[in-house]
C-alpha cells in the first residue's frame, strides 16, 4: 500500500526556495534536494489565499466554499464554543476515508479548523494529534492572540514551554515515520508546520519583547534574515523526516507532497508574481509544490499541470484504492497521470472568490479572469505572470465568456454569509516587488 506525507507551510511565498530561483538558495538545501528526487511544479495553485479555506478544501477534497465555516478568516478564539464555523465531523474527510481504509493517521501540527468540543482532528479522522488549533502562536510560548496557551496533544492540553514549535513537531514527526518503519502499517502523515508565519522567531532566539497574546502581532518587527532563518529551520526538519523514511525503507512505497496553505506575506518573495497572502493575485494563490514517489515519479522532472490543493487529496485516495464517499463527490482531480510523465497535461478550470475586497478569478488555460471590487481583467497569465497588461477590451467576446462561467460556478456554491468575518488587518495587493 501507498504511505502519504502531505507537509503544509504556512505563508510560504513562490519563490522562497532555491529550487524556485529564491535570492537566499542556501535556506533550503532539503527541499531543494527534494526537488532533484522528484517533481516540481510550476502551475501550483492554492485553494485560497488566506489559511482556514485551504485547509477545508485540503481535508474535504472539494471546493472549501461548500461548507460554513470556510466563510471565515481568520479563524481566531473568538469561534471558541461555536457550532456553525468549523470542519463537521460528519464530513468525509482525507484522514477519516484513509483511516476506514485501515491507514494510521496523524496530524502534527496545525489544525485551525474549528474548535473543541464541537470540532477537531480526532473527530474528522485523525488518531493523533499535536500542535495549535488556531493560526498564529508564538513560537516558545504557545500562546494565542489571546494570550492562552494553544497546544494540544489528543485533545488534552500539552506543556512544551520553551521548545522551539517548529523543532517540536519535526520531532514528532519523526517519531511517527520511525514507528511505521517498525509496525510497517499503511500510514497517513499530516505535517502541518507553522512556519514561516508570524511571530518572527527562530530556534536561536525568543523575540523582544517577550511575546503574550497582547503582543502576537506581525506588523512591528522582523527582518528578512529572521525569515529566512524560520525557513531554514523548517526545512532541517523536512529533511529529517525525508532521512527517517529512507532509513526506514519507506521511501520508494510514499508519496510525500511539500506546497504552501496561500501565497507568500510580508517578508516572502513571490518574484515574478504581483501581490501575496489575501488576495487573487497570482502571488496570493501560486505556491511551491514539490511531490517524491520513487517508485512513481521521475528524478527532477518538472511539470507545468495546473492544479489546487484540493487536486492532491484526489491523487492520495486514488493511490490508496479508496473511493469518496458519494454523499460528498470530490471536486478535485486526482493528478496521478501527471506524476507518471511530466509531458502529460489536462486542462481544468479553477476558481476563487474572496471577501476581502470583494475579489473573484477564474483560471483556464493559459487565460485568467480576475474582478477586484468593481475593476475587471483579463490576462494571458503564461506570457504575463506578472499580471500588467489588461486585455479585457481587447478580448471582450473572452472576458464575457469567463465572466459567465465564473458566475455559473458561483451559483453552484453556497453564498458566502453576510456575517462572514475577514480579516482587514493584512493586505499585500501593493507590496514592494524586486
Amino acid at each position: 500500500m501507498t504511505n502519504f506525507i502531505f507537509i503544509l507551510a504556512d505563508d510560504l511565498g513562490h519563490a522562497d526556495l532555491g529550487c524556485y530561483g529564491g535570492r537566499a538558495p542556501q535556506i533550503s538545501p532539503s527541499l531543494d534536494r527534494m526537488a532533484t528526487q522528484g517533481m516540481r511544479f510550476t502551475n501550483a495553485y492554492s485553494n485560497s489565499p488566506v489559511c482556514s479555506p485551504t485547509r477545508f478544501a485540503l481535508m474535504t477534497g472539494r471546493y472549501q466554499y461548500r461548507l460554513r465555516g470556510a466563510a471565515e478568516e481568520p479563524l481566531t478564539g473568538k469561534f471558541r464554543g461555536s457550532t456553525t464555523v468549523g470542519l463537521p465531523p460528519e464530513h468525509p474527510t482525507l484522514p477519516s476515508l484513509l483511516k476506514e481504509a485501515g491507514y494510521k493517521t496523524a496530524l502534527i501540527g496545525k489544525w485551525h479548523l474549528g474548535y473543541p468540543p464541537h470540532f477537531g482532528p480526532s473527530h474528522s479522522g485523525y488518531e493523533h494529534h499535536i500542535g495549535p488549533l488556531s493560526g498564529g502562536v508564538s513560537y516558545f510560548t504557545h500562546l494565542d492572540r489571546g494570550g492562552a496557551v494553544d497546544l494540544v496533544e489528543d485533545g488534552q492540553p500539552a506543556d512544551h514551554q520553551g521548545t522551539y514549535l517548529t523543532d517540536l513537531l519535526s520531532d514528532r514527526a519523526v517519531d511517527f515515520v520511525e514507528a511505521r518503519a517498525v509496525d510497517r502499517q499503511p500510514f497517513l502523515l499530516s505535517l502541518h508546520y507553522t512556519a514561516p508565519h508570524w511571530p518572527w522567531e527562530t530556534r536561536h532566539g525568543r523575540a523582544v519583547p517577550e511575546i503574550t497574546g497582547a503582543t502576537l502581532g506581525h506588523l512591528d518587527g522582523g527582518t528578512i534574515h529572521i525569515y529566512h532563518e524560520m525557513i531554514r529551520q523548517m526545512d532541517e526538519g523536512i529533511g529529517r523526516v525525508l532521512d527517517a523514511l529512507d532509513a526506514g525503507g519507506l521511501d520508494q512505497d510514499t508519496l510525500v507532497v511539500f506546497t504552501s496553505d496561500n501565497g507568500g506575506e510580508r517578508f516572502s518573495d513571490n518574484w515574478p508574481l504581483v501581490g501575496g497572502k489575501m488576495d487573487l493575485t497570482e502571488g496570493g494563490i501560486r505556491v511551491p509544490c514539490i511531490a517524491r514517489w520513487p517508485k512513481v515519479i521521475a528524478a527532477g522532472s518538472v511539470s507545468a499541470q495546473h492544479h489546487l490543493t484540493m487536486d492532491w487529496t484526489a491523487t492520495m485516495l486514488a493511490a490508496a484504492g479508496v473511493v469518496a464517499d458519494l454523499t460528498c463527490p470530490l471536486d478535485g482531480i486526482s493528478l496521478q497521470p501527471a506524476l507518471t510523465s511530466a509531458e502529460h497535461r489536462f486542462e481544468r478550470p479553477m476558481y476563487w472568490r474572496m471577501k476581502h475586497r470583494t475579489q473573484r478569478a477564474l483560471r483556464e488555460g493559459r487565460w485568467k479572469y480576475l474582478k477586484v471590487d468593481d475593476n475587471e481583467y483579463l490576462f494571458d497569465i503564461e506570457a504575463d505572470e506578472r499580471e500588467r497588461a489588461n486585455l479585457a477590451k481587447k478580448e471582450p467576446g473572452r472576458l464575457v465568456a469567463m465572466r459567465s462561467a465564473w458566475e455559473t460556478w458561483d451559483q453552484s456554491m453556497q453564498p458566502i454569509p453576510d456575517d462572514a468575518l475577514v480579516s482587514l488587518m493584512y493586505s499585500v495587493a501593493d507590496m514592494p516587488q524586486r
